[in-house]
């Protein structure tokens, strides 16, 4: 392992607004001053690790490289559920053993390795331990300090058996397009979405279709997404966070 290599942090959470995110910045601030840090993404669905894992390896896809990334969707904070580091193609990434890191393993491309953290600081609160606990966990981590890391077999960690993609809605950004949990690759316009008691076609793009349509497409993080041009597909199709969406329906033929 070489944690000399980590160039930033990003932070990924389901904090929101509020006073939590100041908190941790500040923290990790006062611990390692010349290193950057990126809010990367702080209004993941709350409490929802299940949904969150299979957003967190499209989101650092076409990240810059050598960045560690501190990852806190934690509903289980203050209970007996492991920490865990895990290094991937010069990234690193630090979150609790929920679920939230295991799709992001499945789908690595080349070797990863996984340690669960046995260090903890010696006074740190039961409900904030992305503060108290992470962040700390963080700096010693970039500075080469001891963290008591004893190696975890991938197929121990919460999560390991979860399928690689889900037909749910991860996540709602703020114009109401969906980010499902499924892969776009393999789906083209020769497959329809089922979307409750709707049928989705495809459109490479927003333009492609005309004001007011509901679509599916492959979004830049390389899922498939649901809009409504120039509509909100969230409020149109009565979906939230969570809610089931598919199968995909395969034509015959192009149409």
């Amino acid at each position: 392992m070489n944690p000399a290599a980590i160039r930033r942090i990003a932070l990924v959470t389901d904090f929101g607004d509020g006073l939590y995110v100041g908190q941790m910045r500040a923290r990790l601030g006062a611990l390692l001053p010349e290193l950057p840090l990126i809010d990367l993404v702080h209004d993941l669905p709350p409490f929802r690790p299940d949904l969150a894992a299979y957003l967190l390896p499209a989101l650092v896809r076409d990240m810059p490289g050598n960045t560690l990334y501190l990852c806190v969707v934690d509903p289980g904070v203050g209970g007996d559920r492991a920490l865990l580091a895990v290094e991937s193609a010069g990234d690193w990434l630090i979150g609790p053993d929920n679920g939230l890191l295991a799709p992001l393993i499945q789908q690595a491309d080349g070797a990863v390795s996984v340690w669960r953290i046995g260090w903890r600081p010696e006074r740190m609160s039961s409900s904030f331990h992305g503060r108290d606990w992470i962040a700390p966990a963080a700096a010693r981590l970039c500075l080469g300090q001891e963290l008591r890391m004893s190696c975890l077999e991938t197929s121990a960690m919460v999560g390991s058996d979860w399928p690689q993609e889900r037909g749910v809605i991860l996540y709602v950004d703020r114009f109401g397009n969906l980010i499902s949990g499924l892969h776009a690759r393999g789906r083209d316009r020769r497959h329809r979405l089922q979307v409750g008691e709707q049928t989705l076609r495809n459109a490479r793009t927003f333009c492609q279709v005309v004001p007011g349509e509901s679509f599916w497409y492959k979004n830049a993080f390389g899922l498939v997404e649901i809009a409504v041009n120039r509509g909100r597909a969230d409020d149109l199709l009565g979906l939230a966070a969570g809610d089931p969406i598919g199968p995909f329906i395969a034509l015959p033929d192009a149409v």
